[in-house]
């Protein structure tokens, strides 16, 4: 914190220094100029090496890099998340925990300018008619951007990033996220092509574990993966199509949904189809086409629970079409097979907290069959239930 004021007032007169050059010379060059401003002022005369080089590296990301000051944090490979909320407060969530950092910018311009580099980087606008940023960077991470005239303490901007190298169900045993038996069972069922929707709440892995059992769909099938902002992972299917969402532009043409691409998926010969994540009235298509025929259908969403998942699965479909409630759960019944939630312990660990099979209609509801259950005595245990549809099973199996 004690260098913070000085890197601020050092950056500024390195600015002004090296003033319009700065676009014109090499990376190299800016770097020697901050490093001989820096060592040579009178008042780092008494910091500690470590304290220059620090001045150093904030001085050169705000003067070079698109994301300022966030560059380090974007770099860290431990880091899946960072969140600004406004000029003064920058928090991090690494290894689980989240963290507020010393990181401050210069003032709400700079924030602003940072906003819209990383616009500019995925060709959108962001301003005061276009306030909200919601987009895919080239490394794949999302980016969140609101603008200062709906965020009452200033532009808002998250970032988050995904592991650069594909996490497999192997790294969830070590990391304690799931049981060798569920591991299993869940293989089995991915071969045997079941359709299994993921369920939790923000943040609690259900992109990464869709990668992972991602990893079980047998070689020899054709893939569509459907996302509104592409982040799956999905290596070893040579037969793949991967779509993506696109927003419609300033004169609101142009626009592709998520219900457009799962219908155009249709058409095109798919083993099975990956939905990223259901919002809203795209479940109607994506039930209807888990009920013709397209088995082995993985998908995720927001959900507190299995019977919550249900619960707004239900609601997403009134959006898209007025029938009969009864009509909806005997849809979604016949569609969904396994749910699996996820959820982050106390421990903040991201773990699996239930394995559910759908069982169909009971008393006009949806009745879940619980497989595996999470408690923090014991962790995911075999609750002792049978699979009850072995339909599957059997004709995969022999």
């Amino acid at each position: 914190m004690r260098t913070h004021g000085l890197a601020k007032k050092l950056t500024t007169e390195i600015r002004e220094r090296i003033g319009a050059l700065a676009a014109e010379i090499g990376d190299e060059a800016v770097l020697d100029a901050i490093e001989q401003h820096v060592f040579g002022h009178e008042a780092t005369r008494l910091l500690s090496v470590r304290e220059k080089a620090g001045i150093i590296d904030t001085a050169y990301c705000r003067i070079r890099k698109d994301l300022s000051i966030l560059q380090p944090f974007a770099d860290d490979g431990g880091i899946s998340e960072i969140m600004v909320n406004g000029k003064d407060r920058v928090f991090i969530e690494k290894n689980g925990s989240v963290y507020e950092t010393d990181a401050r910018f210069e003032s709400v311009e700079e924030l602003e300018e940072v906003i819209r580099r990383v616009a500019a980087r995925v060709h959108r606008e962001i301003n005061e008619l276009n306030p909200i940023l919601d987009a895919r960077l080239e490394d794949g991470s999302r980016v969140n951007a609101v603008y200062k005239n709906i965020a009452l303490n200033g532009p808002i901007l998250t970032i988050r990033r995904f592991p650069e190298s594909r996490i497999d169900m192997g790294d969830l045993l070590a990391f304690g996220s799931i049981s060798e038996e569920a591991a299993a069972f869940l293989k089995r069922m991915v071969e045997a092509a079941y359709n299994i929707f993921i369920s939790g709440g923000t943040s609690s892995g259900k992109t990464t574990f869709l990668n992972v059992l991602s990893g079980y769909i047998p070689r020899d099938e054709r893939i569509i993966v459907i996302e509104d902002s592409a982040e799956l992972q999905i290596a070893g299917i040579r037969n793949i199509v991967r779509l993506e969402c696109r927003n419609a532009n300033v004169q609101g043409k142009g626009g592709v949904t998520m219900r457009q691409l799962i219908k155009s998926s249709l058409r095109m010969r798919p083993n099975r189809i990956i939905v990223g994540e259901v919002r809203g009235e795209e479940v109607l298509d994506m039930i209807q086409a888990m009920n013709t025929g397209h088995d082995g259908s993985l998908s995720t969403g927001h959900g507190n629970s299995p019977q919550g998942m249900i619960c707004r699965l239900e609601a997403m479909y009134l959006q898209a079409a007025d029938f009969p409630v009864e009509a909806i759960r005997r849809q979604i019944s016949e569609a969904i097979e396994i749910i699996v939630h996820l959820g982050k312990t106390s421990d903040g660990i991201r773990r699996v907290l239930e394995i559910s099979e759908v069982v169909g209609m009971r008393g006009g509801d949806i009745a879940l069959n619980p497989l595996f259950a999470y408690d923090m005595q014991g962790g995911l245990k075999a609750t002792g239930g049978r699979l009850e549809n072995e339909r599957k099973l059997r004709m995969r199996e022999g």
